[in-house]
């Protein structure tokens, strides 16, 4: 029987690398990364665990690392891209999740933007407290109920549910996916736009190399926060397809017209020959290039909570953003 395998908007086959390419990319990696040193990684601090585990009014958005995100909205606790693993592949991790796993407050909705490994790690779901609902793209919902989560739902591209005072909107991406050698994109990929009527608007893009996508999703959702990738770029020859750079993920910024940019997928992981402290000074040099204020873009450290005290919902302002 066939599987229905997914693809990209323009038909952009990401990921589909010939083996001269990757052998390529294999032995000028070893070369580079024997160059390269990680000690300037993202530093982290402690979480406020009092707040984090008691809230349930104000919105906020904490990193824990790579793609994975506590974000509390409408007094529910959304996990993205759970993924606490001690490192991927033979690469261990550059530093501990900002939140320990046995720390977490009780998950309510468990977002997934793609199956790759550094974007769902099944013992780190396994693992975390509460009722879990999975919201995943479309095709992932039968691999997980195998795994035993039964309480998964999954979406197409432009589809959306509401849950518990939350719209969840899952939105394209130019990507791929593959978890063994058989399963190459049966299932599909995409980023995640969460709305509520008195908070903030937060688009959470997964895993992207730049596309026409973004200004659509520019065109459909009024926008406050991004949380957009910046690394896993280089070489760019190799990994345009799939990863923005830094220059980019600030282009994305723009045409999805969000208010705010939160970068992440950089710091955790060597998952290609950029390092965290090339990716930030890449995204600092373009930000002042394209003259885009300093403060709508907001480094978090890993651990750190974005607070929001009060959303004026009229003019989308943030009278008391805090971090």
């Amino acid at each position: 029987m066939l599987r229905r395998r997914f693809g990209n908007l323009d038909s952009v086959g990401a990921g589909k690398a010939s083996k001269d390419q990757f052998d390529r990319w294999r032995a000028n990696r070893l070369r580079k990364l024997r160059n390269k040193g990680y000690l300037e990684c993202v530093p982290s601090v402690t979480p406020d665990l009092h707040f984090l585990q008691h809230n349930h009014s104000e919105p906020s958005i904490t990193w824990i690392g790579h793609s994975t995100f506590l974000i509390q909205l409408a007094g529910l606790n959304i996990v993205t891209d759970p993924v606490w693993a001690r490192r991927m592949a033979f690469q261990k991790r550059l530093v501990p999740p900002g939140i320990p796993l046995s720390d977490m407050p009780s998950v309510d909705v468990v977002l997934v933007s793609h199956a790759h490994y550094d974007h769902l790690h099944v013992s780190s779901l396994r693992r975390l407290r509460g009722p879990k609902k999975l919201i995943v793209p479309a095709g992932l919902r039968k691999k997980l109920v195998i795994r035993g989560f039964t309480q998964a739902q999954e979406l197409h591209w432009w589809e959306d549910l509401a849950f518990h005072g939350v719209k969840f909107s899952f939105v394209p991406a130019q990507h791929w996916t593959r978890r063994n050698p058989w399963d190459m994109n049966t299932s599909h990929w995409g980023g995640w736009v969460m709305q509520t009527d008195h908070g903030p608007t937060i688009y959470f893009a997964g895993d992207s190399g730049y596309f026409r996508g973004f200004k659509e999703i520019g065109r459909r959702f009024d926008i406050d926060i991004a949380l957009l990738p910046i690394g896993a770029y280089d070489p760019e020859w190799f990994m345009s397809s799939q990863h923005v750079s830094p220059e980019e993920a600030l282009q994305a910024f723009l045409d999805v017209k969000a208010k705010y940019f939160v970068p992440m997928h950089y710091g955790a992981f060597k998952l290609s020959d950029d390092t965290p402290a090339e990716a930030l000074q890449r995204l600092e040099a373009e930000r002042a290039r394209l003259g885009i204020p300093e403060e709508k873009l907001l480094l978090l450290q890993h651990g750190e909570t974005l607070r929001f005290d009060s959303f004026n919902s009229e003019n989308q302002t943030k009278d008391g953003l805090d971090s």
